[in-house]
């Protein structure tokens, strides 16, 4: 035999070297071979499925291995080819069910175990079902679709009917049954039933009204939760990962599993590593249960994966799971109250309890006036005479005093401050929504505008998210385009095994039309895998045929690296490969690697220049990731077979294989969004686990250090520094610091409660499993939506759907928007109960009876309760918010500029009703009735008027931005029309008279002097320190004395005894 050396040659350089002068004979022929082959299967393709051969001989790996460059959608039509359609008929849903319920191993090996299953299901293990639209119709026939069943939404019955529960509504309906009883005895049916039935006809308004508000609100909540309740999920269907909802899951499906989700279905385990899943929600165990191929691959949905990552195969969804049947028993309630919410409660209760009082002493200065004769009809006849008085004519009128006192109760409770919270949080839910924010927790909408301190991710809330490797150190080179290829292939080969088989991510094949492969994984994982595929020339899945995987260790934001255990399979060596934050790694290798592959001992001065390598790339604002790498002898994978003896992946002894930086830029607009939380009083905090020098690099970037000033000591720390400081050290420094780097969530949960300790109102941002402790408690939590796990979500009360901070910022406006709204609400509806209150009381004791009837003080409680809380509620935020100190824990509900506005508006209103009431008449030269009318329309007027006055609590001008709040223009609309109506056309109904066009300018001019009073009073200053402080300091005072005089009292009587 010849010892020449036959060149090798694969089949693409055969292919595309069309020049055959410089082929021998034997490459032309195996040239030839090859078209041949190569065309046949081409005219394969082409013919229907059901003529074509087994599809075992359309999965040779002799062909598959062929290194040509195929027609770009050869290779999408070959991977349709290999998803089989067919689904076994015998497979049994509720079986499968039930076997993954039961954990019943017998079963699953009786099917052929886990691949058994999937080749029953249609699916093959590596690309996945076919994923068409028939496809996924067809199983969602079969085996039920990924929902399960609610209990209907509660209907609009249902709250008129709970709106009849109210106490003071129930005496109204008495009261009008009554009244509607005597009146038709009276007057007959014609004209009796006025009374009564106008107090029934407004009674049934503000029952619709409140419960058509309260229907509309639940629908809105129902609405959310659906969006809320909508997560993606990461599935391969037809051989490309896609993310699709969690409701189009079906069975058949393989899903992919990393930390921190949750299972969307009932599944067994198909592949992955190191998989431990918290199953507590759905056995109440809180050990964390490892699941695998071989002991335990049976997983449940509802349940979230503690650690490691896998692929799943989906066996039951919806109803026949587990999670399914108890979800479906579970009726979603939003009576959730928010702590402002309960504030008005208790508010509520303190002025009903007023209202009543005033009520009583009204029924019983009426009585005492109608049972002693000083009260007479329209004829000025005494109406009780004693025993000469007919017994109806007493009900009579004790009803009418009854209902007279019943409706001031109504009038002084004010119902609409729950309601006008309800709607602000409703209408600023759903305006939210549009600015990418998705309240989950009620609660949180009004708690964000107290906050005093935002504490903040970097990676992908003020950066992009969009990571790109600019960056790469092989040894102490920094390695160009042009030096690439320099890099000794063996180099290559060590960075494509820790690129290739240390990631969650994954590089799909190309697709249809396109040349360009895709990357699917977090950002990090991604930019590493086009950087390794595209720079490196890695090629995934050679990389995974001459590999087998023994063990992982998985990346958290705690250990902030991850490793693998792998064996080649050509010569059976163990190898370990670690990838994370550069420093870490570092400190673990002995060793590095140059570019010609030689390698070098890493000493003092070596390890010096690396880390100085390191902090230069983090002060250009990138992230550094490292790789190392240790072959492993015989002697230690010895135990390797002993699944817990390989717990532990070496960490000492490495070689650094290299570094690469990652830059990630800012968000456009973050600089802009973190001086606007910052002017309005909110401290930013970054707490990032990059390296310190990268840290202060972006926060300088993003505004939260400034580049003019110099970096005091203890503003920038890194977590292990605060961690370590004792209790008191950290209270005394948390205010100082601005940037917490190489920060682990148990730092960020130990900043929080220091924070709160000291009285901040804290926020948090947070998209990993591990920030779920920090997220609850944190006053409020904000998980990110894109990057976020499913723990951190269901952890947070607020999800930022585009991982932005600048949606953090609107979070902000919108949360004191939803603050000043209410206090707006409460100025305007404590005006119409102190006046309404006052002139009553006062009218009753004078002159023995009500200016307001019954049916006019219900239509004011509908203007003042739900018109108002409509027209107050729905303002959105501007920038003057911005400009204000945050609220805090502390400040009062009612402000002191409130309690100034409101008893100034009120005074004039009990003034000039009061005028009316005893000189009207006179005044205006018009009979009773028409005097009564004219101070009906005069009150309603102010209220009108006074809505205006309180858009603004502060500024003068309350006519600025009305233009763009068409919902208030509309409601002040309506309340004129409405009001002219009850006047001019329904006399009876409303018991009023008609007025001339000069009493109705009368009415307007003395409400229209509610806007220059509001105007000046803004003039008045007041003291910052709350009213009712003074009051508490003259009860301590008295309370002083009281102790002094009974020590004085006790002193004197031992003195006397003694």
């Amino acid at each position: 035999m010849s010892d020449t050396k036959i060149p090798r040659y694969d089949c693409s350089t055969l292919l595309i070297n069309v020049t055959t002068s410089t082929l021998t004979k034997a490459q032309k022929r195996w040239r030839l071979a090859y078209w041949t082959i190569y065309s046949f299967r081409a005219m394969l393709s082409v013919l229907p499925k059901s003529r074509l051969l087994s599809a075992e001989i359309l999965t040779s790996h002799d062909y598959t291995a062929l290194d040509v460059e195929p027609e770009p959608s050869s290779s999408h039509d070959e991977a349709n080819k290999l998803v089989s359609n067919s689904i076994d008929p015998d497979m049994d849903g509720i079986r499968l069910a039930e076997m993954v319920k039961n954990k019943d191993s017998h079963t699953l090996s009786l099917l052929g175990g886990v691949e058994g299953v999937a080749t029953a299901l249609g699916t093959n293990p590596e690309y996945g079902i076919n994923g068409n639209d028939e496809d996924v119709s067809r199983r969602s026939q079969l085996f039920g679709a990924n929902t399960y069943h609610k209990p209907p939404p509660k209907g609009l019955l249902h709250f008129v009917l709970e709106a009849f529960k109210d106490t003071t509504i129930l005496i109204l309906l008495v009261c009008a049954a009554l009244s509607l009883g005597f009146g038709i005895k009276e007057h007959g049916a014609e004209e009796g039933w006025y009374e009564g039935g106008s107090i029934f006809v407004a009674v049934f308004l503000v029952i619709v009204v409140s419960a058509f508000s309260n229907f509309r609100q639940a629908r809105r909540f129902d609405k959310l939760s659906k969006i809320s309740n909508n997560i993606k999920v990461e599935v391969v269907r037809e051989a490309r990962r896609l993310q699709i909802s969690i409701f189009d899951l079906v069975v058949g499906d393989i899903v992919f599993l990393k930390i921190g989700d949750q299972i969307p279905a009932d599944g067994l385990f198909l592949d992955g590593h190191s998989l431990q899943v918290d199953e507590s929600s759905m056995t109440g165990e809180s050990d964390h249960v490892e699941v695998d191929s071989t002991n335990n691959p049976f997983l449940f949905s509802g349940s979230k994966v503690a650690d490691g990552y896998a692929q799943m195969l989906v066996v039951s969804v919806g109803m026949n799971t587990a999670w399914g049947e108890m979800m479906s028993s579970i009726s979603s309630d939003s009576n959730e109250r928010t702590p402002l919410q309960a504030r008005l409660d208790k508010l509520t209760s303190t002025i009903g309890k007023v209202g009543l009082a005033v009520a009583f002493l009204v029924l019983l200065v009426l009585l005492a006036r109608y049972f002693t004769g000083n009260t007479k009809d329209e004829n000025g006849i005494k109406e009780y005479n004693g025993c000469n008085t007919d017994i109806d004519d007493v009900f009579n009128a004790v009803v009418s005093i009854v209902t007279a006192a019943v409706t001031i109760v109504v009038v002084a409770i004010p119902e609409g401050l729950p309601l006008a919270v309800t709607l602000t949080l409703a209408y600023s839910m759903k305006r939210m929504m549009t600015d990418q924010a998705m309240v989950r927790k009620l609660p949180a909408c009004e708690t964000m505008g107290s906050a005093t301190v935002i504490c903040t991710d970097k990676t992908g809330t003020l950066t992009l998210n969009q990571m790109k490797v600019t960056k790469f150190w092989l040894g102490q080179e920094s390695i160009v385009e042009e030096t690439y290829c320099k890099i000794a292939s063996s180099i290559r080969d060590l960075f494509h095994q820790g690129v290739g088989l240390n990631t969650t991510g994954s590089v799909s094949k190309l697709k249809p039309g396109s040349s360009v492969a895709e990357f699917s994984g977090s950002p990090t994982e991604k930019a590493i895998l086009s950087w390794a595929v595209l720079e490196m020339g890695m090629e995934m899945d050679k990389v995974k045929q001459k590999y087998a995987i023994l063990h992982v260790e998985t990346f958290n934001s705690e250990k902030k690296r991850s490793g693998v255990l792998i064996s080649r399979k050509a010569d059976n060596t163990t190898h370990i490969h670690w990838k994370g934050a550069a420093e870490i790694i570092l400190a673990m290798c002995s060793h590095y690697y140059e570019s010609n592959g030689v390698i070098k001992s890493m000493d003092g001065n070596g390890r010096s220049q690396m880390e100085n390598i390191i902090h230069g790339m983090a002060a250009s604002s990138l992230r550094c990731i490292a790789f190392a790498y240790k072959q492993v002898s015989e002697e230690e994978t010895a135990d390797n077979n002993d699944v817990k003896a390989r717990q532990r992946l070496k960490e000492e002894g490495l070689t650094l294989l290299g570094i690469v930086g990652i830059k990630d830029p800012c968000r456009p607009g973050v600089k802009k969004a973190v001086e606007a939380c910052q002017s309005a009083g909110v401290e930013i905090k970054m707490i990032t686990g990059d390296n310190v020098f990268t840290a202060k690099a972006i926060a300088t970037e993003c505004g939260i250090l400034r580049l003019d000033q110099q970096v005091e000591k203890g503003e920038v720390v890194e977590g292990v520094e605060f961690r370590n400081y004792t209790d008191e050290e950290r209270i005394q420094k948390v205010d100082k610091i601005r940037v917490m780097a190489r920060s682990s969530p148990f730092d960020k949960l130990l900043m929080v409660q220091c924070l709160k300790k000291k009285g901040h109102v804290v926020a948090v941002t947070g998209d990993g499993t591990n920030d779920a402790p920090a997220l609850k408690e944190a006053d409020v939590g904000l998980s990110m939506g894109i990057q976020g796990t499913e723990v951190a979500k269901e952890s947070s009360d607020i999800v930022i759907l585009d991982d932005d901070f600048t949606s953090v910022a609107t979070v902000l406006r919108w949360g004191r928007c939803v603050y000043t709204n209410i206090q707006k609400f409460i100025q305007f509806q404590l005006t119409v109960n102190v006046a309404a209150l006052v002139i009553n009381f006062i009218a009753a004791v004078s002159a023995g009876e009500v200016p307001l009837t019954a049916v006019q003080l219900l239509w004011v409680n509908l203007i003042m309760d739900t018109l108002g809380a409509l027209a107050l509620a729905t303002d959105r935020p501007t920038d003057e918010l911005m400009q204000r100190p945050p609220v805090g824990r502390t400040e009062p509900l009612i402000t002191n500029i409130m309690w100034r506005n409101l008893l100034s508006q009120a005074l004039y209103q009990i003034t000039i009703l009061l005028i009316l009431q005893f000189k009207g008449e006179s005044i205006f030269n018009v009979s009773p009735e028409v005097n009564d009318t004219l101070i009906f329309n005069t009150f309603v007027f102010c209220q009108v008027f006074n809505e205006f006055n309180a858009r603004k609590l502060e500024k003068r001008n309350v006519f600025k931005g009305i233009h763009k709040n068409k919902l208030f223009l509309g409601i002040i609309g309506i309340t004129v029309v409405l009001q002219v109506l009850m006047v001019e056309f329904l006399k009876k109904f409303a018991d009023t008279a008609r007025l001339s066009w000069q009493q109705w300018l009368a009415c307007i001019a003395m409400a229209a002097f509610t806007w220059p009073i509001g105007w000046a009073v803004k003039f008045i200053p007041v003291t910052e320190k709350p009213i009712f402080s003074y009051l508490k300091r003259l009860r301590s005072i008295f309370t002083k004395i009281k102790q002094t005089i009974y020590h004085k009292e006790a002193s004197s009587f031992r003195l006397g005894t003694a």
